[in-house]
């Protein structure tokens, strides 16, 4: 006989359903994925901007984008500490030298023009020296000095240190000159300085073709963006002006101003171009009252704070003036300029990665050479593709080297 086996019951038993997550775990996965989500998000628009042809560090690309992209705030935070805490501290070893600029005197002792005073053409008009604040004087110091070689009796660019503050005897301010009647100017876009739309924007660089006529160049002051204020690009308005901001202005006959703009939003027919950045630093020559009161003049970092700036100004004869230094409040970049002889004057831009003046010392854009040693970019900045705006000086048609 046959034996049937009888399967076992099942187990009437449930699985056990596996335990909850805590809702802050929960969250931290959500979370987790959300950051993840964004970073890529945010990857697809940093790699372009730290990769591209920008002539920019990573570290300073990055900064930029992240400015760009709603974290000024942070940026600023981070700059104003480290700038508290590495600012100089007053006094220290004088100087025994100062940095050695342009070619050799060119302007000291009466010599083209009797200390600055006007003359025929042939004792041309040069700035007198400048009258140095800390004694004694330093060999060199405040004297006029030819940028190019070969360029003959009269320099369309002079260049001169002095010491720009008898509290701080090791700050030297670097000073350039610019000849008005044998120089034009010219405001070149960057690549990504001033922004789109802008059709007619160019390489970003000094154009091959003008180098042989090039004699200068330097940095165009504040994005659009972060100054708030209007540009004028060959004769159309790109961004709208803004009235009472110190504004560049070379109008259509090839005469170049500093001025306090006072034709609202729109500009005159002869404007050829108009570059602004904020109020004033000195106007009919007086310094502005406000230069020490809040961050009028630099959205990253407070007035009095002591960063690398730079800005132009014009002589009574109608002569551009550059002056630039590390650890200089806006107050005391005012006075550099106003001691160099400037009337009317405008900050351009502040931080080590942004001051430039270059000058060549050949034609076709040869040798070229900062204008002080510690300037952070390299003097061959302008003759690549830049971010950035700047301003390039040629000699004029016709004149000789």
């Amino acid at each position: 006989m046959a034996m049937v086996t009888t399967p076992p019951p099942r187990s009437t038993r449930r699985r056990p359903r596996p335990a909850r997550l805590p809702l802050w775990r929960r969250a931290r996965r959500v979370l987790t994925v959300a950051c993840a989500f964004c970073l890529a998000v945010a990857a697809i628009s940093w790699l372009p901007a730290v990769t591209g042809s920008r002539n920019l560090s990573l570290t300073v690309a990055s900064v930029e984008w992240l400015r760009s992209h709603g974290g000024n705030p942070i940026v600023s935070e981070i700059e104003n500490a480290y700038y508290e805490l590495s600012a100089p501290e007053k006094g220290g070893p004088a100087l025994t030298a100062l940095p050695q600029v342009g070619v050799g005197a060119a302007g000291s002792a009466g010599t083209h023009g009797g200390g600055g005073e006007k003359s025929t053409e042939a004792t041309a008009y040069a700035p007198p020296d400048v009258k140095p604040l800390i004694h004694p004087r330093l060999p060199g110091e405040g004297i006029w000095k030819k940028a190019g070689a070969g360029v003959g009796p009269r320099s369309p660019v002079l260049l001169t240190t002095f010491r720009s503050d008898p509290e701080y005897p090791q700050f030297v301010a670097g000073v350039a000159w610019l000849d008005h009647a044998r120089t034009e100017l010219e405001y070149v876009p960057g690549l990504a300085e001033p922004p789109e739309p802008l059709e007619d924007r160019g390489s970003g660089e000094v154009p091959r073709h003008l180098r042989r006529r090039l004699v200068a160049t330097f940095n165009g002051g504040f994005p659009l963006e972060t100054s708030g204020a209007g540009l004028v690009y060959r004769g159309k308005v790109r961004e709208t002006m803004v009235n009472g901001i110190a504004t560049v202005v070379r109008y259509r006959d090839g005469r170049v101003d500093i001025v306090k703009w006072d034709h609202g939003p729109g500009a005159p027919k002869n404007v050829w171009f108009a570059k602004q950045n904020l109020p004033p630093i000195i106007y009919e020559g007086k310094l502005n009252p406000n230069l020490s009161d809040g961050p009028e003049w630099g959205e990253t970092v407070n007035n009095a704070t002591r960063v690398w700036r730079s800005g132009l100004g014009i002589d009574a004869q109608g002569n551009l003036m550059y002056a630039a230094a590390n650890y200089q409040t806006v107050e005391s970049l005012a006075k550099v300029l106003q001691r160099a002889g400037a009337v009317r004057a405008i900050e351009l831009d502040i931080n080590e990665d942004w001051t430039s003046f270059i000058s060549y010392r050949h034609p076709g854009a040869g040798r070229p050479s900062n204008l002080l040693p510690e300037m952070f970019r390299s003097p061959e900045r302008y003759l690549t593709p830049d971010e950035r705006d700047f301003f390039a000086v040629y000699l004029k048609p016709g004149q000789p080297w």
